[in-house]
């Protein structure tokens, strides 16, 4: 008998400790998934030191509590306008080396920190990353910039912004890299032994919004990205729409390499739009 109980403590214990951890994972878990300063080299603060291209430093107004922290490039409002949507981690300054790469296109481009990065205000949650993008958006059209002449660039967790905002829309073109089909199954890559359907607050279902977009799509993706499962880039572009363009490589982790042939790829895309 009493060896019994001892084992049903014992399961008893394991259980109450299962609990307390879920409970703590729940209520954490937006911590665990935005990274506004991610590592040590990263600050909420922004330069732009070793942007080569003029841009300006704008703030977007959301609401009246939420202002966005953006650098704006603009070469000529007629061509076509990249809005680039970074992923979970680091501030703007991060993106410098790609956005030397693409203000070397012949386009302009719009980056934005989301809310709580970059010294912009408020706290990153799903929907209101979607309202930060469509508030970018606006800014542009306001800006006298067609949609039809505004390209999504979305890097990582921003994949699924831009898969979110670009549903039955007619801008010129949507870029993805390194997307994931869903945060439930990247969750559940991540945290197997917990209900990660149940307890997830921001799910960024891709997988169930890919069918809706109407733009042309270029995927990127690295087969040995350690962050993002290569088969979540590969089945985001199967599903997808044509007309759809890929540039996948052996070689590329999370944060693909802007070498000539990755910026090649996304110069032809840029040129075979309308």
């Amino acid at each position: 008998m009493n060896k019994t109980m001892s084992v049903l403590n014992i399961i008893l214990i394991i259980l109450l400790l299962y609990l307390i951890v879920t409970i703590v994972v729940y209520f954490f878990q937006r911590k665990l998934l935005y990274h506004p300063s991610a590592l040590l080299n990263f600050s909420q603060e922004t330069t732009g030191l070793g942007l080569e291209h003029k841009f300006e430093k704008i703030k977007i107004e959301v609401n009246k509590n939420i202002y966005l922290n953006g650098w704006f490039h603009i070469k000529d409002i007629e061509k076509k306008t990249i809005l680039f949507l970074h992923g979970n981690a680091g501030n703007l300054d991060n993106r410098i080396y790609k956005l030397n790469f693409l203000g070397n296109l012949d386009i302009n481009f719009l980056i934005i920190s989301w809310r709580g990065y970059s010294l912009s205000g408020g706290k990153p949650t799903e929907y209101g990353l979607y309202e930060d993008a469509k508030t970018a958006v606006n800014f542009l059209l306001n800006k006298g910039i067609l949609e039809q002449d505004i390209i999504l660039y979305g890097e990582s967790l921003g994949t699924a912004v831009a898969v979110e905002i670009g549903q039955n829309k007619n801008f010129a073109g949507i870029i993805l890299e390194a997307p994931f089909t869903s945060m439930i199954e990247l969750g559940q890559k991540y945290y197997p032994f917990f209900p990660v359907k149940f307890l997830l607050k921001d799910k960024y279902e891709s997988n169930k919004k890919i069918k809706n977009l109407k733009s042309p799509l270029l995927v990127m993706h690295g087969k040995k990205d350690k962050i993002v499962p290569f088969y979540m880039g590969e089945n985001i572009f199967n599903m997808a729409n044509n007309p759809k363009f890929k540039y996948f490589t052996d070689i590329d982790d999370h944060m693909m390499d802007f070498d000539e042939k990755l910026i090649n790829e996304i110069d032809l895309f840029i040129n075979s739009l309308n």
